[in-house]
């Protein structure tokens, strides 16, 4: 592939993915049929705090306009955390993995399924609840019903097709991608009603100022944090093949502190959603309702904790899905490559093990630090949820991811065109 028509493709990369998103955002502004705008605008001014306040960032504002994509990428995100906690523990599903491309399209396809049934659960969920609320329904009933779960679930289906679409055909993670364009087209309205709060006196000024400064050294936390990397030295003895010597260099094994990425974060909000998804939505004077989402507020300690819990379990559980360091000892004996001091096989595999659980560790800790800070915040005061930490930590994780994706395009390019000047020069 020539170097024009590698810029072309990156382009169409580019400009295909910027498409999707613009379908994704279209549609959060379609609302599902039969609901009174007037009634929702009044039901959710006053619930914008806690669980919901959470789904509705994750869903780009679709479910204060109880859109058709209300639910989100959620059903799918939900999907996925339980496909993979069965990977580490279910015999048939380890050996899914381990067939390779075969395994994986299965893996794919549970997954797809598993997203229509939670998809259909919280679709129903949200139509009785949406039901069971005073003057909300225009023409509550069956036909109501069915109406709702199929365009709430069609919305869901059709959003992870995009997804994926991305992926395939476009640049970066296609899911990521979406919970980031939701969040970043919501900023504008967060950043409004922060100022507007300081128009009216509920915040002071030096409060909002510092509410930026700790944004601004939020944002250089953690971009200093994922570009962190713990470098291993590794050498490679000489070898003589005929009259020429080949080997006897040096090279390094670079670790990042967080080798989870955002995923985390996205993982620990969606098992907290869960319960909001699975009490049918019940906005109104539902006691259960209310007792619930209290004990899920910024700032309460049930809250913290299963957040925090959230986020160290599935720092180390993706952690351990996505780098095996017995592997990656089994390719450095491979190709003769040795940690100085480490004997190679078993032991480079512990060694290395240790260096990993050590960065884990650390980017375990950063990530439940930088999520849950900006929140007793929030709690405090009336702080737009687009304005929090999992929400920043998630622009900023994501816009980097797809820079470096970019970037690595670009140099490829550049790569092969510097190459065949050389070969054309000889």
């Amino acid at each position: 592939m020539s170097s024009s028509s590698q810029t072309n493709d990156l382009k169409n990369r580019i400009i295909f993915t910027i498409f999707i998103l613009a379908v994704y955002r279209f549609g959060t502004f379609v609302p599902i049929p039969g609901i009174d705008p007037e009634q929702l605008q009044t039901m959710m001014s006053g619930n914008q705090k806690g669980l919901l306040g959470m789904f509705n960032v994750f869903s780009g504002g679709a479910v204060s306009r109880m859109a058709i994509f209300a639910l989100g990428i959620m059903p799918y995100i939900s999907s996925s955390i339980i496909v993979q906690l069965l990977t580490g523990v279910s015999d048939y599903f380890k050996n899914l993995k381990a067939q390779g491309e075969t395994g994986r399209a299965k893996i794919t396809q549970i997954t797809r399924y598993g997203t229509v049934i939670l998809a259909t659960i919280q679709g129903y969920g949200l139509s009785v609840g949406l039901q069971s609320s005073a003057d909300l329904v225009i023409n509550p009933g069956l036909f109501f019903t069915v109406t709702a779960v199929s365009t709430i679930v069609a919305g869901t289906m059709f959003l992870m097709w995009l997804g994926e679409q991305i992926t395939q055909r476009g640049i970066g993670n296609g899911i990521s991608l979406i919970i980031f364009a939701g969040i970043v087209a919501e900023i504008p309205r967060a950043l409004v009603t922060t100022f507007e709060l300081g128009r009216t006196g509920a915040v002071s000024t030096i409060m909002i100022i510092g509410i930026f400064v700790l944004l601004v050294a939020t944002i250089m936390f953690i971009v200093f944090m994922e570009r962190a990397l713990r470098k291993i030295l590794i050498n490679y003895p000489k070898r003589q093949m005929g009259n020429k010597m080949y080997g006897g260099e040096s090279s390094h094994l670079p670790l990042k502190i967080n080798q989870a990425g955002v995923i985390p974060a996205i993982f620990a909000s969606a098992l907290l959603l869960l319960p909001v998804t699975f009490s049918n939505f019940s906005f109104s004077n539902n006691d259960t309702f209310l007792n619930l989402s209290s004990y899920f507020t910024q700032g309460q300690p049930l809250y913290m904790l299963f957040y925090a819990s959230g986020i160290i379990f599935f720092t180390f559980f993706y952690t351990s899905i996505t780098f095996n360091p017995t592997e990656t000892a089994d390719n450095l004996r491979k190709y003769g490559g040795f940690i100085p001091g480490i004997r190679p096989g078993e032991n480079t595999a512990l060694y290395i093990d240790k260096i990993v659980t050590k960065l884990t560790t650390i980017g375990a800790l950063y990530l439940t630090l930088v999520c849950l800070m900006p929140e007793f915040l929030i709690a405090n005061y009336p702080i737009p949820f687009y304005l929090g930490g999992t929400s920043i930590l998630i622009v900023v994780v994501v816009a980097i991811d797809t820079v470096t994706q970019i970037q690595t395009r670009l140099m490829s390019s550049q790569y092969e065109q510097l190459i065949k000047k050389t070969k054309f020069g000889k």
